[in-house]
């Protein structure tokens, strides 16, 4: 259950990967203080975890001009709270001008298992330190699992054409990963708020205990201004898990709305 549930925050957040060299971005950022999605995982047809995503205004200014509080909370839900419980918190501040990290928290509690962890990021000399010491990075854009998410919906995705991959470089589990993401296309999906033209993209996954030889992870975010996911889906060795999209509340821009860096 445990492995299942993580899927949650992995699809919310890993629409993103690294690279040595710089990830353009757009200027503008593509959600605002008040943004709130949430979401449902599906084990099959049965419910397993609900997540929110929120964006607010930070309390704290880390010596610089107006930082951004992005706020995620999972938990089991339905039958599988039963037998696992899960509450999770993750807090991330970002710069508001370029969407790097500058501090991320976690407040992780899984039935008896508790476990609260930080870490700071100096992009400049590409360390992160956390509890258990400082890491090294190969880039200078380094992400937490909650800014990764977000950076990635600012992702300039104008010169990718189908099967391009790019990466993004992210801190997780005192460990410092990269993440490969191939850009697969357009496609239209069904959803809860309607049917959307979605950017689809497959992050990389590796087989093992979890999925089957042959998966892929696929995520459809909203070609619109907002490059929200929507739905997210992969085969594991029993059945399949799906991550939906029940609510946005607070988008920038009107839901499926096209701008000028839409594919």
């Amino acid at each position: 259950m445990k492995r299942i549930f993580t899927l949650l925050a992995l699809f919310i957040s890993l629409g993103t990967a690294t690279i040595a060299q710089t990830l353009p971005h757009l200027t503008s950022p593509t959600f605002q203080a008040g943004e709130v999605l949430k979401y449902k995982l599906k084990y099959g047809i049965m419910s397993a975890a609900t997540g929110t995503l929120s964006v607010q205004k930070s309390k704290h200014s880390f010596g610089m001009e107006d930082p951004i509080h992005l706020h995620a909370f999972g938990q089991t839900s339905g039958a599988f709270s039963a037998f696992y419980t899960v509450k999770n918190q993750y807090d991330s501040y970002i710069n508001k001008d370029n969407y790097l990290p500058i501090l991320y928290t976690e407040n992780i509690r899984e039935n008896n298992y508790r476990r609260v962890e930080y870490a700071t990021f100096d992009h400049k000399t590409r360390k992160v330190s956390g509890k258990k010491g400082t890491f090294s990075s190969p880039t200078s854009q380094t992400f937490d699992l909650v800014s990764a998410y977000y950076f990635s919906r600012n992702l300039d995705f104008s010169s990718l054409s189908k099967g391009d991959k790019f990466k993004i470089t992210y801190f997780l589990n005192d460990e410092v990963a990269q993440l490969g993401v191939e850009y697969v296309g357009i496609e239209k999906v069904k959803s809860v708020l309607g049917e959307l033209e979605c950017i689809k993209l497959s992050p990389e996954i590796s087989p093992g205990r979890i999925f089957k030889k042959n998966s892929r992870l696929y995520l459809w975010v909203t070609n619109d201004g907002n490059r929200i996911p929507v739905k997210a889906q992969v085969d594991i060795l029993i059945g399949s898990v799906t991550m939906e999209l029940v609510s946005a509340d607070g988008l920038k821009y009107p839901l499926g709305k096209r701008v000028s860096y839409s594919k």
